[in-house]
């Protein structure tokens, strides 16, 4: 029996316990922390070649939304694109380090915002992590760090997204 399991034969439907699903998402950390560095690569050259397909087809924003960029901090909000998708599952599945329920993604100046998601809180948001694009420099700069967080601390918890709640607005 496993350690903890209290349970009889007929109820192991649901997770053993508490302690079986910790050990789980550590295992599950220490595997994609080590395997990172090798994946780092492919990330990087995904996520340019999105951003790039982003520039190209995405709209430019209006002025009120090059405003509220200017407003959480992004120096350069004329390069900033706008692209509507479907969904974000795909990316989310592609990189491994994505929540699948995410409605936003940005990845240098293009903005990817899944159809009628658009709010003003969540183009701040992103707008946030374009400021931290550019204060990084590039992708390739910014992205190690952001999926190394990932990694260690959860998605939620990582520097630039408890930044990027914090600049969320609610007003062009």
């Amino acid at each position: 029996m496993a350690l903890g399991h209290t349970r009889n034969m007929r109820q192991r439907k649901q997770p053993i316990n508490d302690l079986t699903a910790l050990q789980v998402r550590e295992e599950t950390q220490v595997n994609l922390k080590s395997a990172l560095p090798h994946l780092l690569s492919r990330a990087i050259s995904w996520a340019e070649a999105e951003a790039t397909r982003g520039a190209g087809v995405g709209r430019e924003l209006s002025e009120r939304e090059r405003e509220l960029a200017r407003k959480v901090g992004v120096t350069h909000p004329e390069r900033i694109r706008v692209v509507a998708v479907a969904a974000l599952r795909t990316a989310a599945e592609q990189t491994g380090f994505l929540d699948p329920g995410m409605v936003g993604l940005t990845l240098g100046y293009s903005v990817f915002i899944c159809h009628g998601h658009e709010t003003v809180r969540l183009l701040s948001h992103e707008f946030r992590h374009v400021y931290q694009y550019e204060q990084a420099g590039s992708v390739a700069a910014f992205l190690p760090g952001y999926l190394l967080q990932i990694v260690e601390r959860g998605y939620a918890s990582t520097t630039f997204e408890i930044d990027a709640r914090a600049h969320e607005r609610t007003d062009l």
